[in-house]
């Protein structure tokens, strides 16, 4: 059975305590759009009270660090996120691999420490603007995950989902087009498929992310093989966050 939409707003370095009202307006109006699962990934210092005041979403993170503790100063473990009241974690963002210098490597063990610690995982993948332009986007993609995905994963399609995002379209405006949408979406499954069978591979939830607003979801998700959105910007206030989650129940059963 094909899982719900995943609807899920990166609130990235933005909010403090009075975005916990948009957090509430948020949980609201997704009690009332079941056909579609939201959540949200606040700052570290959100994680606790937004976990607190919802009753429908989940709440998650940003990052994690790999080890359980240590002399690492500024970091936060899985464990820890998870204490908070994290339910999942997103790794392998652009914006860490890209301003922290976060190696394949480094994402893989971020993330087999968040699964260790009870987490689901969203990880992320995606190409330059030079890179799509030199054609050799698709193996670009699937290199990357081979290198950030854990080999193994008990439930991987509860556990796991993969966020495309190219990194050109991520906060500029511009989107992929639906054909560019669909061909990744395709190679990453078929990737999936490859690295954790039949029937785990094709129900992992491939989600896109990339300038993903209300004027334009609802062409993302007629795509074949979107199963959600990561959303940046346009997750920050509930009337443009549940815009978009509208569109993807519009989808299911359509």
């Amino acid at each position: 059975m094909a899982q719900r939409p995943y609807i899920v707003g990166n609130w990235k370095m933005h909010g403090t305590r009075a975005m916990l009202s948009e957090a509430r307006a948020i949980d609201r109006a997704a009690q009332r759009l079941m056909k579609v699962e939201v959540a949200i990934a606040p700052p570290y210092t959100l994680i606790h009270p937004a976990h607190r005041e919802a009753d429908q979403i989940s709440v998650g993170a940003q990052d994690c660090h790999h080890a359980d503790g240590g002399a690492h100063t500024g970091d936060i473990s899985a464990a820890m996120i998870a204490d908070a009241g994290a339910k999942f974690v997103i790794l392998g963002h652009s914006e860490r691999r890209q301003g922290h210098s976060e190696t394949d490597a480094t994402v893989k063990a971020k993330a087999e420490a968040a699964l260790e610690a009870g987490l689901r995982v969203i990880m992320c993948c995606g190409e330059s603007a030079d890179t799509r332009k030199s054609g050799n986007a698709a193996a670009f993609v699937e290199n990357q995950l081979r290198g950030s995905l854990p080999e193994t994963i008990d439930s991987a399609s509860e556990r796991l989902t993969v966020a495309y995002e190219p990194i050109w379209a991520i906060g500029t405006g511009d989107t992929a087009t639906p054909r560019d949408i669909g061909d990744m979406h395709a190679a990453i499954r078929a990737l999936l498929v490859e690295l954790y069978g039949e029937e785990e591979g094709r129900e992992i939830r491939i989600i896109y992310g990339g300038s993903v607003k209300p004027d334009n979801a609802g062409e993302i998700f007629a795509v074949a093989e979107v199963g959600g959105a990561l959303v940046g910007g346009a997750s920050l206030t509930a009337d443009s966050f549940m815009s978009i989650a509208l569109a993807a129940a519009e989808t299911v059963d359509a």
